[in-house]
């Protein structure tokens, strides 16, 4: 593992299996009367928050206590962000205070990067969302998903699995995401969204045949359910749009929404999934929505265990970086239990 999360385009391989795996492990602790183990104790890890959030911020809240770190919630709206202090000397500030590792989402793509390439702190930057670029723990807990229903055990990948990401792909940092590291897990990704809702360069130059995102386009949602093992619903992001990218609500629902009768279309081993939150009645009916065959829910519960895998490799699961070459490994996650 890398000292950084920024992207999941950096995760190899087998540094997605590592982090999946030890996720499989940790998910046993929820079976536990005490669902906490001691791996980070004496570590400050700061939730730095710059958009709102509920899913993602509760999530990595959980997933820091359960290793017992020492946490601290930082919201942008009520403190010196409000009142024009940079991101630099937000940074400054909780280096000072000895934060080992900042969990960041902001409003402006590249600022975890421009966070981790700097020096104004020595812990850990971990990328919970930074506006339309990547998400990268909502992709792994995504993938953890798909796994344990497609291809469970420990050292999987989803190698041949077909995967269909449906919607507002050019606002979605998760599909962003997503798109990286089910290619490096071996899956075959396909978009299925009106033409005003892809970004620019998704497919290769038509000339070259350069660039290009790792994966096939489709502006038909009846034809690519029949061969799809998972299914990803994301919801229209209206407050990141300044123009009108479909003529209305039913139209949009009509042709790319999720209801009983495409879920039918579906392959019965076929799951549907949302990262939340839904927009009941325009991307996904409440008939799909409350289906067995939705994975919502269990969704979020798998994202405190595969946040807590993130932070364990990142600051438990090695020695800290400013320490001496001779210094000994933290506890390991079985001899932590």
């Amino acid at each position: 593992m890398k000292r950084h999360l920024v992207s999941a385009a950096d995760l190899s391989r087998d540094d997605a299996l590592l982090i999946l795996d030890t996720a499989e492990e940790l998910a046993q602790l929820s079976g536990r009367a005490v669902k906490k183990l001691p791996t980070l104790r004496g570590r400050t890890v700061v939730n730095l928050f710059f958009e709102d959030s509920t899913r993602t911020k509760t999530s990595f809240e959980v997933a820091e206590k359960r290793l017992s770190a020492d946490v601290i919630n930082f919201s942008a709206k009520g403190s010196s962000v409000s009142k024009g202090e940079s991101l630099k000397d937000t940074a400054l500030t909780l280096q000072a205070m000895g934060a080992d590792a900042v969990v960041i989402r902001h409003h402006a793509s590249g600022a975890p990067a421009r966070l981790a390439q700097s020096d104004w702190l020595h812990g850990s930057v971990i990328n919970a969302g930074d506006g339309t670029h990547e998400h990268p723990t909502q992709a792994l807990l995504d993938a953890f998903t798909m796994r344990r229903h497609l291809n469970p055990g420990s050292g999987h990948d989803l190698a041949g699995r077909r995967v269909t990401i449906v919607g507002d792909v050019l606002h979605s940092r998760v599909a962003r995401s997503n798109v990286h590291l089910l290619n490096t897990l071996g899956a075959q990704v396909t978009f299925v969204a009106p033409p005003t809702l892809l970004p620019i360069g998704i497919e290769p130059n038509p000339e070259t045949g350069a660039g290009g995102w790792p994966c096939e386009i489709s502006y038909d949602l009846d034809a690519v359910l029949p061969k799809t093992d998972a299914l990803m619903m994301l919801r229209v992001q209206r407050e990141r749009m300044n123009a009108a990218f479909f003529p209305t609500e039913r139209e949009y629902s009509r042709r790319y929404g999720m209801n009983g009768h495409r879920l039918a279309r579906l392959p019965e081993h076929a799951i549907v999934m949302h990262p939340g939150p839904m927009v009941r009645g325009m991307e996904i009916t409440a008939e799909v929505a409350d289906s067995p065959r939705c994975t919502a829910v269990e969704q979020v519960a798998n994202g405190v265990s595969v946040r807590m895998a993130v932070l364990y490799l990142l600051l438990g699961g090695a020695t800290p970086a400013d320490a001496p070459a001779d210094a000994p490994r933290t506890e390991t996650v079985e001899t932590a239990q």
